[in-house]
C-alpha cells in the first residue's frame, strides 16, 4: 500500500539509467516520487531513496491504477527502448487522467507517436549529444537545452570584450533578438534583470532565444 497522501508530485515508470537518475535527483531534491519498474532488484536499490517504489510486473491499466499512478500529477514514462510497451504505458496513464504524461522517445517516429497520443517528448540521448556538440564547438558555451525545433536556452561565459559593459550596452535583444534570463556573477544567480548591471569578464550569462540567433551570437563571441 501506498504510504502518500492522495496528490503525489511524480511517477516515474521505468529504472533504466534514465528513469533511475531522474526519479534518484527529485527525491534528492526533496519531492514526493511513485517508482514502478518489474525489475525487484532496481527497486530494491531506489525504494530507500523514494519512499514508494513498488515492483509491477505488468503494466495494463489495471496494474497501473492499482499501483496508484493516477494520483501522480506529472508521471514520466522511462521506456525507451521497448517502444510498444513505452507507447502502451504511456497511453494508460493518460487515460487514467494524469494532467502531465512526459515520455522518453529514442527516434523520431516514436516521439511523434507519442506527441499523438498526447504526452510530451523528450529525447535524452540526442539532447545529451546537441549540448556536447555546441560545447565542444564553442569555448563560451557551458551548457546548451534544446527547448524546441526552434528555440533553446544557452549558458555563456562572457569574454573580456564585454568586461565593463551594462546590459543595455551589450543590447542582446536588438542585436540578436535573444533574452537574458539570469546572470551568475561570483557565484551568486541573478534572474532580475536590472539592464544597468555591469558585466565582468567570465560572468556566465543565461540566454534564451531561437537557436539560429543564439548560434549567431556564440559565432561573434567567437570572432571577438
Amino acid at each position: 500500500m501506498l504510504k502518500y497522501k492522495s496528490t503525489i508530485p511524480f511517477g516515474v515508470i521505468g529504472l533504466g539509467r534514465f528513469g533511475f537518475a531522474l526519479a534518484e535527483t527529485l527525491a534528492d531534491m526533496g519531492k514526493d516520487v511513485l517508482v514502478l519498474d518489474s525489475n525487484e532488484d532496481k527497486i530494491n536499490q531506489i525504494q530507500d531513496k523514494v519512499g514508494n517504489a513498488l515492483v509491477t510486473p505488468h503494466l495494463d491499466k489495471a496494474t497501473l491504477k492499482e499501483a496508484g499512478i493516477q494520483n501522480c500529477e506529472t508521471v514520466i514514462v522511462c521506456i525507451g527502448e521497448q517502444i510498444e510497451i513505452s507507447i502502451l504505458t504511456t497511453l494508460n496513464v493518460i487515460e487514467l487522467g494524469v494532467p502531465r504524461v512526459i515520455s522518453k522517445a529514442i527516434s523520431a517516429e516514436h516521439g511523434k507517436i507519442l506527441k499523438k497520443i498526447g504526452a510530451e517528448v523528450v529525447y535524452p540521448e540526442r539532447d545529451r549529444a546537441i549540448r556536447l556538440a555546441n560545447s565542444l564547438t564553442s569555448s563560451r558555451t557551458l551548457d546548451y537545452i534544446e527547448l524546441s525545433s526552434k528555440f533553446a536556452i544557452s549558458e555563456v561565459k562572457i569574454p573580456e570584450q564585454f568586461d565593463g559593459k551594462t546590459i543595455i550596452d551589450a543590447d542582446l535583444r536588438k542585436k540578436f533578438n535573444l533574452n537574458i534570463i539570469a546572470i551568475v556573477k561570483d557565484g551568486e544567480i541573478f534572474v532580475d534583470i536590472d539592464p544597468d548591471i555591469i558585466l565582468k569578464e567570465n560572468d556566465t550569462i543565461v540566454i534564451l532565444g531561437k537557436k539560429e540567433n543564439i548560434n549567431r551570437f556564440e559565432k561573434t563571441l567567437l570572432n571577438l
